[in-house]
């Protein structure tokens, strides 16, 4: 009996001894004036003295901060795995990670690829480059994370998109992006300018490594090949992965094990 309690003592503290550490932190946007929530995912090396690099993990339209730990459980177990810090930020229920032209107190673009990064850099012991920084998400978030690397490739080196609205055109009554945006009736150069399959131009060979997943029954599928046929036509070396499912969080909890992956093949060779 003895023995068994030796046993599952020391099991237990094995377990323990490699356990990512899940805070929720308030961060800072002076742009926006306001403070902004983060869940920040460290793995147990955190303590190490090692810079580690960063994932910053993008939630979809009408979620928050708390939307990838909460369903996903896998995600807090991929920053020990992968021995990468996981942010994972508040995008408000629908800034779809842009600065919106129509309020100006919607300032995502700035907060972040410029405020987050520059808060978490400041505060956890980070590999603070382009090579130490990934950005990805789901839907509106995987948008907001090809738009943010698309623009900052000073801030991010590499991206990913899971059923991302690559393109805004064709659902000018969706999501709120009427509220952000304008009208499309009225302000379609803004549409332009703010769907991520019109940003390829600012994209060159091998500089972004990119991972692109939608499934084939999602509404965003027809965009995401779309914008799979704009790169390869352009040569833009990409990652682009299909298979049978939909919108939602069963699709996502597969998806991200393959984004991690992906992102940690980056780190390493950085």
């Amino acid at each position: 009996m003895k023995r068994l309690i030796a046993f599952v003592f020391l099991l237990s503290g094995f377990i323990s001894a490699n356990a990512s550490k899940v805070d929720t932190v308030m961060t800072y946007s002076n742009s926006m004036k306001k403070s902004i929530k983060a869940v920040v995912i460290t793995p147990d090396v955190s303590n190490s003295g090692e810079k580690l690099p960063v994932l910053y993990l993008l939630h979809g339209y009408s979620g928050n901060q708390s939307d990838w730990i909460s369903k996903v459980k896998t995600v807090a177990d991929y920053a020990d795995q992968y021995k990468m810090i996981i942010v994972c930020p508040d995008g408000n229920f629908s800034s779809w990670y842009f600065d919106s032209p129509v309020d100006k107190s919607w300032k995502y673009e700035t907060y972040v690829s410029t405020e987050l990064p520059a808060w978490i850099d400041s505060h956890y012991k980070t590999n603070n480059t382009p090579s130490g920084r990934a950005i990805t998400g789901l839907s509106m978030g995987g948008h907001g994370a090809l738009y943010l690397a698309f623009k900052h490739q000073d801030i991010f080196g590499a991206a990913g998109s899971m059923s991302g609205g690559v393109d805004l055109r064709p659902f000018p009554l969706n999501w709120e992006l009427s509220k952000r945006l304008g009208s499309y009736s009225e302000f379609p150069e803004r549409w332009d300018n703010n769907s991520v399959i019109n940003l390829t131009h600012l994209l060159t060979a091998k500089t972004l490594p990119l991972i692109i997943d939608c499934g084939s029954e999602d509404f965003f599928y027809p965009v995401n090949v779309k914008l799979h046929s704009k790169l390869l036509e352009t040569n833009i070396p990409h990652d682009f992965i299909s298979r049978k499912g939909a919108h939602n969080w069963e699709y996502w909890s597969n998806a991200i094990g393959y984004q991690v992956l992906f992102f940690s093949k980056f780190f390493k060779a950085s």
